[in-house]
């Protein structure tokens, strides 16, 4: 399918770190929404591009790689410093005019999208699809390879040639706010939190946790049949995404 035309852009967070990102204007001028991909992910995906594809009919688009992702500098933190990134991208689409601003974030980007509205703020409207609501989750069987990309030195070397994926070493200190906390400080924000009930990462719980976290105004879909994140989200999803965005932010 032909996806609407995109230009490049170049961002650079608080603490130095170069971003590759690309801006995908909308007939709505006003509008913007700032898409966060999932770990190893990258707006250059056919379904990150899908995606934006489908939002870019509701507002103007900026679409990122996370710090240690695809062409963007530095080391991933897989979830921690990330909040910087999404800061930068927040800045530029208010630069680049958009006065009603929401981020749609998607596993690993759902979390860094809650932190960040929690602890940063600056933003109109917070999605959160297939989040985790706390960290160290090693309850499924895909969340257990997570970890050992994560912590092994071969995993991390993995990551790095097959995904393009650079994790940074060591642990975190100190821990950062799980999402579940940071989501009671996003109010009165509103927030929509989004999770299939198929979901082989992050069980319903997980949804449920930060439903009930958050204050309102809140809402919690719980999708029938969905999987985890970017790579099963129907095209029919994502337009009730942006519908909700768009009367949200009318």
């Amino acid at each position: 399918m032909p996806y609407a035309p995109h230009f490049p852009v170049m961002l650079r967070t608080d603490d130095g770190v170069r971003l590759n990102a690309a801006h995908t204007p909308s007939t709505r001028t006003d509008l913007g929404i700032v898409m966060a991909h999932g770990f190893t992910g990258s707006w250059r995906d056919r379904t990150a591009r899908r995606i934006v594809h489908v939002l870019s009919g509701y507002g103007g688009v900026i679409a990122f790689d996370f710090r240690g992702h695809g062409r963007s500098g530095g080391e991933t933190t897989v979830g921690d410093l990330e909040i910087l990134d999404l800061d930068a991208a927040v800045r530029h689409a208010r630069v680049a005019g958009y006065t009603k601003l929401a981020v749609v974030g998607f596993s690993m980007g759902a979390a860094v999208a809650v932190r960040h509205a929690g602890l940063r703020g600056g933003v109109d409207a917070v999605v959160a699809v297939s989040g985790p609501a706390r960290w160290y989750y090693r309850g499924t069987k895909p969340m257990r390879q997570v970890h050992w990309a994560i912590e092994r030195p071969f995993g991390r070397l993995a990551a790095r040639v097959v995904k393009r994926t650079r994790i940074a070493r060591g642990e975190w200190d100190p821990i950062p706010m799980p999402p579940h906390e940071a989501a009671a400080l996003i109010s009165p924000t509103p927030l929509l939190i989004v999770h299939g009930d198929q979901d082989a990462f992050f069980p319903l719980d997980h949804a449920h946790q930060l439903y009930d976290g958050a204050r309102e105004p809140k809402e919690l879909w719980v999708e029938p049949g969905y999987g985890h994140a970017e790579t099963a989200a129907p095209p029919e999803l994502i337009r009730r995404i942006g519908k909700w965005i768009s009367s949200n932010l009318s």
